[in-house]
C-alpha cells in the first residue's frame, strides 16, 4: 500500500465525493418549498470550512428573508439580463430564451459578499490581491457540493450591477457582492449542464486545458489515456 492510500477515504466515500462533483448543476428551475434551519446551518458551515488565502475568510453571507427585497433584487437581475442580451449581438434572441435565474422560486436566496477591510490581509495577496475572490469562490463551491449531496439544487446568479446590489443590501464601504445564490428543492437535476443541454456552449476536452512545462505544450498525461467521463 502506498503512503497516500493509507490516508484515502474508503471506496464508497470516495465515490460519493466524485458523484457530488459530477452531478452538481447550476440550477435555474426550483420547486419552492423550504429548507430546515439545521440543514441550512450545516450547508453554510460547509461553506465556512473552505480554504482561504492567509486564512482571511473573506466571505460574508446575507440570507434574504424579506420578500420585497427579493423582488427588488430580481428587478436588478432582470435589468442586467436585458443589457447582457443587447451586448451579445447576434446571440441576443438565443440568450433571451435561456432561463438565467430562479430568485423568485427558490426556497432560499443568499447573497455572498466579500468583506470590507480586505486590504489589511497581505499574506498571499501582495502580488495577487484577487485571491480574496478566489477564496470566496471556494466557499461557494463547498456549499454547492454539500447542497447536491443533500438533494438540494443551487444556482449562482451573477447578472447584476454590484453597486445597486450593494446599496440594496446596505453593505459597508469596501464590501462587494459577488453572487446571489438560489438554493432549494428541485423537481429534477439536469442530466447535463443546462447551457450545454440548451446548446449555448459545451465543456471543452480536459486535454486541451492541461499543458506540460509551458503554455501550449500538450500534456503527456493524455497520450495513452481516455478523457475522464465527467459531463
Amino acid at each position: 500500500m502506498s503512503a497516500h492510500e493509507g490516508q484515502a477515504f474508503n471506496e464508497s466515500e470516495t465515490q460519493a465525493v466524485y458523484r457530488a462533483i459530477r452531478e452538481r448543476r447550476d440550477m435555474r428551475h426550483f420547486a419552492g418549498g423550504e429548507i430546515a434551519p439545521e440543514l441550512l446551518r450545516r450547508l453554510l458551515d460547509a461553506a465556512h470550512h473552505a480554504p482561504s488565502v492567509g486564512f482571511m475568510q473573506p466571505w460574508r453571507f446575507i440570507r434574504i428573508r424579506d420578500r420585497v427585497l427579493r423582488q427588488r433584487l430580481h428587478v436588478t437581475v432582470e435589468q442586467e439580463r436585458v443589457l447582457t442580451a443587447r451586448a451579445l449581438g447576434q446571440r441576443t434572441e438565443e440568450f433571451m430564451r435561456l432561463k438565467v435565474e430562479g430568485l423568485l422560486d427558490a426556497a432560499e436566496l443568499i447573497a455572498v459578499t466579500l468583506a470590507n477591510g480586505r486590504e489589511q490581509h497581505v499574506f498571499g495577496r501582495r502580488t495577487l490581491p484577487q485571491m480574496d475572490l478566489a477564496s470566496a469562490a471556494c466557499a461557494i463551491q463547498n456549499l454547492w457540493l454539500a447542497a447536491r449531496a443533500e438533494g438540494l439544487g443551487m444556482g449562482w446568479v451573477s447578472l447584476f450591477d454590484p453597486v445597486e446590489v450593494a446599496a440594496l443590501l446596505k453593505l459597508p464601504e469596501g464590501a462587494e457582492p459577488i453572487a446571489l445564490l438560489c438554493l432549494g428543492p428541485v423537481h429534477d437535476f439536469y442530466d447535463e449542464p443546462m447551457l450545454q443541454r440548451d446548446r449555448w456552449a459545451r465543456r471543452a476536452p480536459l486535454s486541451c486545458m492541461v499543458f506540460d512545462d509551458q503554455w501550449g505544450t500538450p500534456s503527456a498525461l493524455f497520450d495513452d489515456a481516455n478523457e475522464p467521463t465527467f459531463l
